[in-house]
């Protein structure tokens, strides 16, 4: 595939706004998050991460349906940072969303930021984290959105809930990793641990004590919120023993869906169900690597947190996780093709727009006069992403605000002319192999209405019209293709990226601009006065 440089490729997006209104909230919470150094001893060293409010993971948000969300966010770092709100879907509020040089410049060191938004009919299990260099591999956290007071889950209420976050951690400060991975042209290196609840278990040197742990009550059910922060790999999940329930995707409903593993992709959020019905004793729960892409290193050691019963002893050895190979597609896919929504989440059954994007690695030409330290991709070349042969190249204003002030140079004008239903179909494809790409959407959810290998045929793929999972976060799979369907109802400049956070800095993203439609309630609001400057 060749592979283009072009600083955006975006899209206007026209629309009538039938239904939307200004999102005032039911109630408001209110947060303050302080980003800041934080010195950690892990597997055998001690290094300075980058934290909110000195916890790693970071605190949870929480809230409930239609609830207002003010975040003010201090750096108290040398660095610069933002914040995004994973699954957010920021009704009218495209100014909070966080990534940078997308919605907003970064929030320089000794500055703040206040960010307001409205969780508009959303609930369930969301994430935020950093959204400027590899700082989302400590900086992130869960959001728990609870329904609204008196409304049930519509499942058995478990006995308790508990989250887990799923990292990657390196010795090295991230941010040089990310500036070392650009500079040398080739791949990533491989984490260095992997991280359930910060702790990555006593598989690790120096990590016997360092381990999470749930105790558990024999007989009783437990929702698990799992949330991945990773930051390059996908995970299989699974606890020793005992089977999982799938009830919620990334923010929303699913039939129930039993599984003894799952995948999840960074970004992405699962809520499971898990009875305890074992003999009384210690489980693990496992995090073990999925990797898609051949030839490509990556940590191969679990992280193992404690299912523990009451009564288990604590000198007797855990029972450990099975994990299909490392390269299982099938069963990593099996999830994604049997889930199904709850209820109707309103896919659109009628398309105004069929648009096609492939999206896939390649490696460009050295031109370095220091190959050796420059040129590290296969074949002595330099690894390169994009969508459509175009790679995003990061610009050095926010292009929301470009977009607002009407500065030319920053987005183009030549938008299709389609209306608000979007049938989106992402090919994945390369010229230096394939894998799962993680794509995630910011300001909407959408339709997955199919999913499947080799290239896309319209006339023989087999689309769910019915009851399709609504996501934030695809993993398309490797050579193959899924096809997505949002209506595209809320103005403003969005981001569209792959997950990965090494192919979205060689430029496997885009952004999509959504026009106004009529009127003030249909409309981007003016930025808000505190808004970081470049």
């Amino acid at each position: 595939m060749a592979c283009s440089r072009s600083l955006l490729l975006s899209y206007y997006v026209p629309l009538s706004f039938a239904h939307a209104y200004w999102p005032v909230g039911a109630s408001t919470r209110f947060y303050h998050f302080k980003v800041q150094t934080l010195r950690v001893t892990k597997l055998c060293q001690t290094n300075d991460i980058v934290t909110v409010n000195g916890k790693f993971p970071g605190p949870v948000i929480y809230a409930q349906e239609d609830d207002r969300v003010i975040v003010r966010v201090t750096n108290q770092t040398p660095h610069n940072t933002t914040v995004h709100w994973h699954g957010v879907r920021q009704r009218l509020s495209c100014w909070a969303d966080g990534p940078a040089y997308i919605t907003q410049c970064p929030i320089q060191a000794g500055r703040s930021y206040t960010y307001e938004f409205t969780l508009v009919q959303q609930k369930g299990t969301l994430l935020w984290h950093a959204h400027v260099s590899w700082l989302r591999a400590t900086v992130h956290g869960a959001i728990v959105v609870y329904p609204k007071t008196g409304v049930p889950y519509p499942f058995p209420h478990p006995y308790e809930e508990h989250s887990l976050v799923f990292a990657e951690y390196w010795h090295k400060d991230v941010l040089r990793l990310e500036e070392d991975v650009m500079s040398s042209g080739g791949g990533a290196p491989p984490a260095d641990a992997y991280l359930i609840n910060g702790s990555p278990g006593p598989l690790y040197n120096c990590s016997a004590t360092d381990v999470y742990e749930i105790a558990v009550v024999p007989g009783k059910t437990y929702l698990l919120r799992l949330v991945s922060a990773s930051l390059n790999t996908e995970h299989f999940f699974a606890i020793a023993d005992h089977r999982l329930t799938i009830v919620e995707a990334d923010g929303e409903y699913t039939k129930p869906l039993t599984v003894d593993s799952l995948v999840i992709a960074p970004g992405q959020t699962i809520n499971v169900l898990v009875q305890a019905d074992r003999p009384i004793d210690t489980y693990d729960m496992a995090m073990a690597p999925f990797m898609s892409a051949r030839n490509v290193p990556f940590q191969k050691t679990p992280a193992v947190a404690h299912f523990r019963y009451s009564g288990a002893g604590p000198e007797a050895p855990s029972r450990p996780a099975e994990f299909p190979a490392f390269n299982d597609s099938l069963t990593a896919d099996f999830a994604l093709s049997n889930l199904r929504s709850l209820n109707d989440t309103g896919v659109p059954l009628v398309v105004d727009a069929n648009l096609l994007f492939t999206i896939g690695l390649a490696v460009e030409q050295c031109h370095s006069p220091h190959p050796n330290a420059s040129c590290r991709g296969p074949g002595g070349g330099v690894f390169a992403a994009a969508m459509n042969n175009i790679a995003f190249v990061e610009p050095t204003v926010s292009l929301l605000q470009a977009y607002y002030d009407n500065t030319n140079g920053y987005y183009t004008e030549d938008f299709p002319g389609f209306g608000s239903r979007v049938q989106l179909v992402l090919q994945n494809t390369g010229t230096v192999g394939t894998e799962n790409h993680p794509v995630h959407l910011h300001g909407h959810s959408f339709h997955v209405v199919g999913h499947g290998t080799g290239n896309y045929n319209p006339t023989t793929a087999q689309l769910n019209l019915a009851d399709p999972p609504y996501m934030n976060t695809i993993g398309v799979p490797a050579g193959g293709w899924a096809a997505i369907r949002f209506v595209a109802d809320n103005p403003g400049v969005w981001f569209m990226h792959c997950h990965l956070e090494v192919h979205a800095s060689w430029g496997l993203a885009m952004a999509f601009v959504v026009k106004d439609g009529n009127g003030t309630m249909e409309s981007l609001p003016h930025p808000p006065a505190d808004l970081p400057r470049c």
